[in-house]
């Protein structure tokens, strides 16, 4: 039962990431919708991470060339959606207030991809692989 809390919760902040995203761009005042290319970030973030989960050995050495390139790959995926808005915010494309409810999304939703790995990534009965 403590996994279909966890999966009612993540999907709880993941739907206020969400909102906080939409809000960015929809509302009356700023009205641009650029903002939502962020949303191909947060597909591919947890990509890196799914691939070298396959592709390494489970051994439990210290260091994995695998698993740490994943780790960069997704660390600069997660610095670019940090860096969309703040550059098209300089640029006056959208507005500092959207700039922020972007950054705001963007913090709920990584936290919540990061969330969704700790509770379903670990190598128990009850795994992600069985959704």
């Amino acid at each position: 039962m403590a996994g279909i809390k966890a999966l009612v919760g993540l999907s709880f902040s993941g739907a206020i990431g969400l909102t906080f995203l939409l809000l960015g761009c929809a509302l009356e005042q700023y009205g641009v919708y650029w903002p939502l290319f962020v949303l191909i970030f947060y597909v591919l973030s947890p990509i890196p991470t799914f691939i070298s989960r396959r592709l390494s050995d489970d051994t439990d050495s210290s260091s994995n060339a695998c698993r740490e390139l994943a780790y960069f790959i997704t660390t600069g995926i997660v610095v670019s959606s940090f860096g969309l808005p703040i550059v098209l915010a300089r640029t006056s494309t959208i507005q500092w207030g959207a700039c922020g409810l972007v950054m705001t999304a963007n913090a709920v939703i990584f936290l919540t991809i990061f969330g969704f790995f700790v509770v379903f990534g670990g190598g128990d009965d009850f795994s992600w692989e069985q959704w």
